[in-house]
C-alpha cells in the first residue's frame, strides 16, 4: 500500500476533510498508516511560516492529524540527507536545515518538494475496513517522482476521469450539490 494513492470514493463527498482527497500514501504497516493528502492547498506559503526561508512555496493540508507540524515529500535524496524512501523516486522527510538551504539558494524548486501542514493517519486495520465500506479508491502512483508537480486542485477529477464509466458522472459533480 504505501507509494498507492488513494482517491476518495464520490460517496464521501460531503466529507470536509477527505471529500475529493488524492492521498499519497507514505506509510503502512502494522500500526496504522500515515499520508498526505495531495489537492487541497492552504492559504500559506512557506515564507509566511518558516522566517528563514526566502521563497514562497504553496503548503497543503496534509490531513487532519498534527495540523501545526509542517511535513514535506521530495524527490531529491541526493541532496536532502536522512529521507525516507516512499516508492517510485518519492521520499519523506529528511534534514530540514539542508532543505531550506537548497530552497533558498534555488537548488531545490517547486518541482522538487511539496510542503504539508498536518497527516491524514489511519489506526491499524481503520483503513482495510474504509476500503471495504468503499470509501476511497486505490490506485497506482503512474507519475512516479513527477507526483510532486503533477497534484492540484483538479488532480481527484483527472483521477475519477481516468477510471472511466460510472465515474465519469461523479468527476463532473459541483462541490456543493445545491449548485447544480
Amino acid at each position: 500500500m504505501t507509494g498507492k494513492l488513494l482517491i476518495a470514493h464520490p460517496s464521501i463527498l460531503q466529507d470536509m476533510v477527505f471529500g475529493r482527497a488524492v492521498i499519497l500514501i507514505a506509510e503502512h504497516n502494522f500500526e496504522g498508516t500515515i499520508g498526505f493528502i495531495l489537492n487541497k492547498p492552504t492559504p500559506y506559503t512557506t515564507s509566511e511560516l518558516i522566517p528563514d526561508m526566502d521563497v514562497s512555496f504553496p503548503i497543503s493540508k496534509g490531513g487532519p492529524v498534527e495540523q501545526d507540524n509542517l511535513y514535506f515529500i521530495h524527490n531529491r535524496p541526493e541532496i536532502i540527507p536522512n529521507s525516507i524512501e516512499i516508492a517510485d523516486g518519492i521520499f519523506w522527510g529528511g534534514n530540514f536545515e539542508i532543505v531550506k538551504q537548497y530552497i533558498n539558494n534555488g537548488n531545490i524548486t517547486q518541482k522538487d518538494i511539496r510542503f504539508f501542514l498536518g497527516y491524514s493517519g489511519w489506526s491499524p486495520n481503520q483503513l482495510e475496513r474504509e476500503l471495504k465500506e468503499n470509501a476511497w479508491i486505490v490506485s497506482n502512483n503512474p507519475y512516479k517522482e513527477k507526483l510532486i508537480e503533477k497534484a492540484h486542485s483538479d488532480f481527484w477529477k483527472e483521477k475519477l476521469e481516468d477510471f472511466g464509466d460510472k465515474y465519469l458522472i461523479w468527476s463532473n459533480a459541483p462541490e456543493n450539490p445545491e449548485m447544480n
